[in-house]
């Protein structure tokens, strides 16, 4: 075998290699011989047809099962043979074969950079943490009472905000009704905000038998773009009148949710948004943490990893874009504006997930069988009577399982660096913990994906 570099510029590599066609006849006839001690066919006993028959009937396909696995063996081997770290799959290209000659293809593929990791003990990061404070828990409590509401009938009058409107409307636009414009015995929360906007502020003040025509106008970025920044005109009737009761705060509300009285349920509340607010403060301060490593992630990041990670966001992008659903920020941008953004993003992704790799790499950090079982119990967990088929999921596709790994590996990284770097801690009001903290370069850590498998 012959191989011959044909390329080593930046990240990328390239070899040209040749099989002398003797080696793959060998292998044929190998593959052949082998074939032959477990063949059946009719006239003959088993594993006795003559070689010549088995090469008539099966060269062919021998041939082709001969070729795939040398290509595979050979990309394999120039890989190992040179200590190569590749960034992906090699891709194999120029392929050339004729029957009886030699084999000619090129092993194409990007290696990883080499990454000069930061010193971790001289990042310094400020971590906010809070404590929930009475009207937090106030706030809980009143939310609590209000999904454990009861709905009673109230007594014909004039709707108020809060009230419920049961009504038939029907809508149209130019005089013609639209699809999903009609309905009866809706249900109609006034002063929630779940209808088009002005809707629910035109039923305030109508009585059961009463009628009324409301003209509004939907959104310019509704949901269905055929009726997005039209005007149209229901007919409303009013049918019934009701209003939500809510239950007392006290002991007997606390045993209905399980708990044995209302300073049980509140103790519990409070730790559950202390909790809640744990998890933001993580959040904010690995946010934090990754802008100052991608700050220091000054090296090349393969294009290959770069372009799958693109069109991985950019397919949401248009998603987006057709359904007009884009974020405020990108509003208003042209394709290419938009394109160059997210190029951004994606790069930035792909050096902090092999910046995290490195660093989980040099110190050998790894995602034990435990952990990845309990993440599986975990999904399992989500489909009641469906758990065998979510472990054998996992067992057959090692994309998902790794879907798995990955942000455990990252989570452990972070802990890792977190233990080394300095961080100081500063009690703050809850406002001041929910808010972001300076603006982010772009692809900031709420857009970074969890790091990938640490490289071998």
């Amino acid at each position: 075998m012959q191989v011959t570099e044909a390329e080593a510029s930046g990240l990328k590599r390239a070899f040209q290699v040749v099989v002398p066609a003797a080696d793959l006849a060998g292998k044929q006839d190998a593959r052949i011989a082998e074939l032959a001690k477990t063949l059946r066919l009719p006239g003959f006993r088993p594993g006795k047809v003559p070689l010549a028959i088995v090469r008539q009937r099966y060269g062919k396909a021998v041939l082709g099962e001969v070729l795939e696995g040398t290509v595979g063996e050979v990309a394999q081997q120039v890989v190992t043979d040179r200590g190569l770290r590749p960034a992906q799959r090699p891709e194999i290209k120029d392929f050339k074969f004729e029957d009886g000659q030699d084999l000619a293809f090129t092993v194409a593929l990007e290696v990883l950079p080499e990454i000069t990791l930061p010193d971790l003990k001289a990042i310094s990061i400020e971590k906010l943490t809070a404590d929930p404070d009475d009207a937090a828990v106030s706030r809980a409590l009143d939310q609590l009472a209000s999904r454990n509401r009861s709905v009673v009938a109230a007594d014909p009058r004039p709707a108020e905000k809060g009230d419920i409107v049961v009504v038939d409307f029907e809508g149209r636009i130019d005089g013609v009704p639209f699809d999903g414009g009609k309905a009866d015995d809706a249900e109609i929360e006034l002063g929630q905000g779940r209808f088009i906007p002005g809707f629910e502020d035109q039923l305030v003040g109508i009585e059961p038998g009463q009628t009324r025509a409301i003209a509004v106008t939907f959104p310019a970025d509704y949901g269905a773009k055929d009726l997005a920044g039209k005007a149209a005109e229901f007919s409303v009737a009013a049918k019934a009148l009701k209003r939500p009761v809510l239950p007392a705060i006290d002991d007997a509300f606390a045993k209905t949710l399980g708990m044995e009285n209302l300073a049980a349920l509140t103790d519990a509340v409070k730790k559950q948004i202390g909790r809640e607010y744990d998890q933001v403060a993580r959040m904010r301060t690995k946010r934090l943490l990754l802008d100052q490593l991608a700050a220091t992630a000054d090296f090349a990041a393969p294009e290959g990893m770069v372009d799958a990670e693109f069109n991985g966001i950019w397919q949401r992008i248009e998603a987006d874009l057709k359904e007009g659903r884009l974020d405020d920020d990108d509003k208003g941008k042209d394709e290419a504006t938009l394109k160059a953004d997210y190029r951004a993003i994606a790069e930035r992704r792909v050096k902090l997930g092999l910046l995290l790799a490195e660093i989980g790499r040099a110190n050998t950090i790894s995602v034990a069988e435990n952990e990845l079982k309990r993440a599986m119990q975990a999904q399992a967990m989500r489909f009641p009577g469906q758990e065998k088929q979510v472990f054998d999921y996992f067992a057959k596709n090692p994309q998902a399982l790794e879907g798995l790994r990955a942000p455990i590996f990252e989570e452990k990284v972070v802990d890792f660096i977190l233990e080394l770097a300095s961080v100081t801690e500063r009690k703050v009001a809850p406002e001041e913990l929910s808010a972001d903290p300076a603006d982010p370069p772009a692809g900031a850590a709420p857009a970074d994906p969890p790091a990938p498998a640490a490289p071998a």
